[in-house]
């Protein structure tokens, strides 16, 4: 089905994107309208409502299509609007890993690392399964999507994945109790802005 969506995505304007084949643009000297496709979800966006309408209906007619509405939850991302601007979040995932990893109870810090410990390859005893280190780290570079406040402190820690300690496991717990003071933390797209 993705075959027919992207053919008829690009009879009707719509450039498929280089770097993501799920991507469709259509853009003119006055309006952009974005589609974006994961399984048999599409998300829809542009600064031209008619354009928006037109292919909607297309959509519609050529794939029974439901639509529901303004954006509010895709792939673990939270969408919130307002007349000031869209509030991008992941507070949902935040709260499932806080839960999942039974830091939900946890004391919150105020930095996201130690920044005055020196983490090695050698700080400490080597951990037993290096795959729930691997699978833990995953979670938290997805929730850099809308935290952009923990990128430097994971991406420090992913340097170790292929033999990480008990050292860079309690690192990465201490990033999980950096989250609970502010689960619902994310990126703020302001409507007077030029983005």
């Amino acid at each position: 089905w993705f075959a027919k969506l992207s053919s008829f995505l690009i009879q009707h304007g719509y450039q498929q994107s280089a770097s993501d084949h799920s991507l469709f643009l259509k853009i003119s000297e006055s309006s952009t309208t974005t589609l974006l496709v994961y399984v048999d979800d599409i998300v829809l966006a542009g600064n031209n409502i008619e354009e928006i309408e037109i292919i909607t209906g297309l959509l519609d007619h050529a794939f029974k299509i439901k639509n529901l509405g303004n954006l509010k939850y895709f792939l673990g991302l939270e969408v919130a609007r307002n007349s000031s601007g869209i509030h991008l979040s992941q507070c949902k995932y935040t709260l499932d890993i806080l839960t999942d990893y039974g830091m939900l109870a946890s004391r919150p810090v105020a930095t996201q690392m130690d920044y005055t410990a020196r983490l090695s390859t050698s700080s400490s005893t080597p951990l037993p399964d290096s795959s729930s280190y691997r699978r833990f780290l995953g979670c938290l570079i997805y929730l850099t999507t809308t935290r952009p406040d923990i990128s430097y402190a994971v991406h420090h820690l992913s340097q170790f994945m292929s033999a990480p300690t008990s050292t860079h496991s309690q690192a990465t717990f201490r990033i999980l109790r950096y989250l609970k003071q502010a689960p619902g933390l994310g990126l703020f797209f302001a409507a007077n802005s030029s983005l």
